[in-house]
């Protein structure tokens, strides 16, 4: 049994261990509110502010079957007397929560002091990997996306700051338009020269309007190549509708050999048709291609044509 002397030894030795931690931890606190106060000082007297950031668009400047090319235009405000550099941007875009594309930037570049600057984001949607991962998103369809941005900044007094930022928007999965050579009239006929009409049919596969502006074309009859042409022409295709374009086109029939004497009965006549459309759309100008493999249409003369012009 210890002595009450060892007693009250062990009771002043834990009295003055306690007021060396309540001293030592007394003197951290003084450091921290010190270094707080420095730099609330050095805040008030140099005027350090956190920057502030903004997606302000995000566009696209080219687009097709294969890859949507996005920009995200980010507006970064520095206010500190100082430049400040952007570290890293971390990105991500997704569709109704689901994860489309994400990436890292590094060394993002600086901020002049005072200033403010754009930074662009550029990142490209791959259609065929995201229809492979989410096998709802079909050909043709509007996709809505949410685009977060965090931007990480290092300024003095703060030290390194995440801001993060959004944007959500409407993306297009768009789809070339279904052609139909629906038939051929004859302006003029003979066997070393005939000039024709081609009446062509487009079908909107998109769920969004396409504004033809021109195209290019090159069609086949019987297998054998009758030319083509590239054109402006202008036309408007509603979300999921149709329309008719004429075409010019001139030919020799002599080159058909016996092949011409089918067309002349009136017997459909094979055709295979190549091009492109360019159109704006609500997302931007777009290139897409038309093809058509294995058609039949038919030859006819002005006047066999008087009571059949209602479909076009």
């Amino acid at each position: 049994m210890s002595s009450p002397e060892n007693t009250k030894r062990a009771f002043r030795n834990k009295d003055k261990e306690d007021k060396q931690d309540e001293e030592k931890g007394g003197f951290v606190e003084k450091v921290k509110d010190l270094i707080e106060d420095v730099g609330e000082k050095i805040e008030e007297k140099i005027g350090f502010w956190k920057p502030t950031a903004d997606v302000t668009a995000v566009h696209i400047p080219h687009i097709n079957l294969k890859k949507a090319e996005l920009v995200a235009h980010v507006l970064v405000k520095n206010p500190n007397p100082i430049p400040i550099p952007l570290i890293d941007i971390n990105y991500l875009i997704e569709s109704d929560g689901r994860k489309l594309i994400s990436g890292l930037i590094p060394d993002a570049g600086t901020i002049h002091s005072h200033g403010s600057e754009t930074v662009k984001i550029p990142v490209n949607l791959i259609y065929d990997d995201i229809k492979s991962t989410y096998r709802d998103i079909k050909p043709g369809s509007i996709i809505p996306y949410r685009i977060k941005v965090d931007l990480i900044v290092d300024v003095p007094v703060f030290g390194r700051l995440t801001l993060p930022l959004e944007k959500t928007g409407e993306i297009p999965v768009p789809y070339k338009p279904d052609i139909d050579l629906e038939k051929i009239h004859f302006e003029k006929f003979s066997f070393e020269e005939t000039v024709a009409v081609l009446k062509l049919k487009l079908e909107n596969k998109n769920d969004f309007d396409l504004a033809i502006n021109g195209l290019d074309y090159d069609v086949w009859l019987s297998d054998v190549n009758i030319g083509g042409a590239e054109l402006e022409k202008y036309t408007k295709i509603g979300k999921n509708g149709i329309s008719y374009m004429d075409l010019p086109i001139t030919f020799r029939p002599k080159d058909f050999g016996s092949a011409l004497w089918d067309m002349m009965r009136g017997r459909g006549t094979g055709y295979s048709m190549k091009g492109h459309v360019n159109v704006d759309t609500p997302f931007g100008a777009m290139k897409l291609p038309i093809s058509k493999e294995g058609g039949t249409t038919r030859l006819k003369k002005n006047k066999e044509d008087s009571g059949d012009e209602d479909e076009d």
